[in-house]
């Protein structure tokens, strides 16, 4: 009997898989997915993506459509022999790196082999190529696993199906924050065979920097993207108020951001001196904003005390409801907020507050609605279980409407920090 490959069906994977997803969407107010159109209907397909948030990347990623993925990961992580056997259940293969020592490189053969398999039975093989996390609208240097793998792929079966590096794009709302925004972008994909065919380079490492250069530029046209230098902490916070507003959607703001951003690199080519001194502004009155509590959304806000007052009626209304949702999901949000105080990297935020919520509001729901149908007409506890469903969503929510509430309200009695606001003059600069 053939031994069971990792890309096989699995029938506890199968029925695991739409509440995964369910629960991926629902961790964000908005998620969008654009692109899906420009994948090839035939071929084989791997895909590159930015890596911004841990786990969140991977999860996103599956979301997006109900095909069948799998995914690389860094091989450390698979130590543990059961861990190990959990990853391969969740379709991860290990890719080592150099720095997992020699012996663990050499483990990299029956990878390779096996990610070259799922390759060719059409099946989508998706990699992190920077190699690790960063919360930054930015790309660290791809390393060569995935180009090896398109190569070998190639190699190995390219004249009877062609090879494709997909560049993959995401963006979130912020990195922090549960519920907050996600939009993954789908670029265009590189027909790796015809470039081989079609280059006259015959030494594979000049191929493969050539690749990467490629997959790197589409990646970096997907998201908000700003170099990575001295100035990036200044450019992204212009960003973030010049473009606050979410008019139009998610991809319709990236395209905003990144107009901004190239405004931004022009400046800084054409004045240098007077950049370098706005930057230092910005810099200074981004430091005031955060120590005041103040959100960046608040300073785009023309009439903040307005917009907090319609704010606190809907707090007013809602109160309720969050008392009640406070109470019944306390087996959800209190172990999450007791992880995520532990953490090193907050980064893992996010992923803590999806995994609580994944396996903990399941026991919520069954206790519920039993619950209610043991102590209320039918009617009645069928709309109580429409108010559970949305409640852990609500509790979430509920508090981001009272931050921006209490952020307004503060924005609008900082005349002095207005009026710093004010003096950066972004609007007619940018």
């Amino acid at each position: 009997m053939a031994k069971k490959k990792i890309q096989d069906n699995d029938w506890f994977y199968s029925l695991l898989r739409p509440w995964v997803d369910f629960n991926t969407r629902r961790s964000y107010r908005r998620f969008e997915v654009h692109g899906s159109e420009k994948l090839p209907k035939d071929g084989a397909m791997i895909f590159g993506i930015n890596h911004t948030n841990t786990l969140m990347d991977a999860l996103v990623v599956l979301a997006t459509s109900h095909r069948k993925k799998v995914f690389m990961a860094r091989g450390d992580i698979f130590a543990n022999p059961k861990v190990a056997k959990i990853l391969r259940f969740l379709r991860i293969l290990p890719l080592f790196r150099i720095r997992n020592g020699v012996a663990a490189v050499k483990n990299n053969t029956d990878s390779m082999e096996k990610a070259v398999d799922v390759v060719h039975d059409k099946v989508g093989l998706y990699l992190f190529p920077e190699g690790r996390h960063r919360t930054k609208h930015s790309l660290l240097q791809l390393s060569k696993g995935i180009f090896h793998i398109a190569m070998d792929s190639n190699r190995e079966f390219g004249e009877s199906q062609p090879v494709f590096l997909v560049p993959v794009g995401i963006e979130y709302g912020d990195y922090f924050r549960f519920r907050s925004t996600c939009m993954v972008n789908f670029g265009e994909p590189i027909n790796v065979t015809d470039f081989i065919k079609n280059s006259t380079e015959e030494n594979e490492a000049v191929l493969m920097n050539q690749l990467r250069s490629m997959l790197s530029e589409r990646i970096t046209k997907l998201i908000t993207f700003i170099p990575d230098d001295d100035d990036y902490d200044a450019s992204w916070e212009i960003v973030k108020m010049k473009n606050e507003k979410r008019v139009g959607g998610l991809y319709n703001k990236m395209l905003r951001n990144r107009t901004t951003v190239e405004k931004i690199q022009q400046y800084r080519t054409d004045q240098p001196e007077e950049s370098k001194n706005l930057f230092a502004k910005v810099l200074e009155f981004a430091q005031n904003r955060v120590k005041n509590k103040i959100s960046v959304t608040s300073t785009a806000k023309k009439r903040p005390l307005l917009n907090a007052l319609w704010k606190f009626l809907l707090a007013v209304i809602g109160l309720p409801y969050f008392l009640a949702s406070t109470v019944v999901n306390a087996i959800v949000w209190v172990p999450t907020m007791i992880i995520k105080s532990k953490l090193k990297d907050p980064a893992w935020g996010n992923t803590v507050c999806f995994a609580c919520k994944l396996l903990l509001r399941p026991l919520v729901f069954i206790g519920g609605t039993i619950a209610l149908f043991c102590t209320l007409p039918w009617y009645w506890a069928l709309g109580g279980l429409v108010l559970l469903f949305f409640s852990y969503d609500f509790w979430y929510d509920y508090q981001e409407l009272c931050r921006r509430m209490i952020s307004d309200i503060r924005w609008a009695f900082k005349t002095k920090l207005r009026k710093e606001y004010g003096s950066l003059e972004l609007n007619k600069l940018f």
